[in-house]
């Protein structure tokens, strides 16, 4: 078995097509084909569904791709530190998170983990959780920074991944402060509240939207803007334009300082955790430190 062919494998079920897969890999149509068959031989067993359309792995195949999506960059590292290759993949931890929690979260275990770089760096790639999940499962990263809630889990086999919770959150619905030192908006009133809402593709949005449609209290809001970004969302309700769903992460400085205020009690929150992942394979000793940080036990 060649390792080209496990990134064949991983070319293919990114592409889910043969011919896109195989320009990926800068060989021809056939050849590529040929050696997927040579992994499936090596294998025993198929591991491409038989049919036309969008390619679909076989659960053998799914299962191999797993494994070859650790083996890879695992074998890629051991043979830059072999080789003592610049940039050497031990001095740099890799981590994918959102946007938002890469200036929250992520940025305050940054200050914790700092004395235990020692020369080292770590690179932050952010997106969104799509996009982040997909880089981690391509093994391009050596951790994943993310939301995790009920509604809003990220999915990953436990065969092959490790996670532990970093920290704990909540959405607070808040508002600016007017010159009165009061909340510019509020619930009850005779008319709805004016309501920045994040979109619907955003997992925050999800939790967001599934308190409002099942609390027996929810308020009567007005959708004024929808912005596929909480850091916006903070801009506009500092700017008097509604009441937003914050992270307390993100909002809570603003209410320190008597910018914003919760609008609500602790009925109208909504809690959630920020988990760290990390494959189970040995990471880099600079990486593996750092997980201690994450893991003491």
């Amino acid at each position: 078995m060649q390792i080209k062919w496990l990134e064949d494998l991983i070319a293919l079920a990114q592409t889910r097509s043969f011919v896109r897969a195989a320009e990926l890999r800068h060989v021809t149509h056939p050849a590529f084909g040929r050696r997927i068959r040579a992994l499936e031989r090596w294998a025993a067993t198929p591991l491409v569904e038989p049919g036309g359309g969008p390619v679909t792995l076989t659960p053998a195949g799914q299962n191999l791709l797993q494994h070859a999506l650790q083996a890879v960059p695992a074998l890629q590292r051991a043979r830059d530190e072999l080789s003592g290759a610049p940039g050497d993949a031990s001095e740099c931890v890799t981590l994918s998170t959102g946007r938002t929690l890469a200036r929250t979260i992520a940025a305050d275990w940054l200050v914790r983990v700092r004395p235990q770089l020692a020369g080292g760096r770590v690179h932050v790639s952010t997106g969104s959780m799509g996009e982040i999940l997909q880089r981690f499962e391509r093994g391009e990263s050596d951790f994943m920074l993310a939301y995790h809630h009920p509604l809003i889990g990220i999915r990953l086999s436990s065969q092959h991944y490790l996670l532990r919770t970093l920290a704990r959150d909540r959405l607070v619905p808040v508002t600016r402060i007017n010159a009165q030192g009061k909340p510019a908006h509020g619930f009850g009133g005779r008319q709805p509240a004016p309501y920045l809402a994040y979109a619907n593709t955003l997992a925050l949005g999800r939790l967001v939207d599934d308190h409002l449609t099942n609390h027996p209290q929810a308020p009567q809001l007005r959708e004024v803007i929808e912005c596929d970004s909480a850091d916006a969302l903070l801009e506009y309700a500092l700017k008097g334009l509604g009441i937003a769903w914050l992270p307390w992460s993100l909002a809570g400085g603003a209410c320190r300082a008597r910018q914003l205020a919760p609008v609500a009690g602790k009925s109208m929150e909504i809690g959630f955790e920020i988990r760290m992942v990390r494959p189970k394979r040995r990471l880099s000793p600079l990486a593996e430190r750092l997980w201690l940080l994450v893991d003491p036990a």
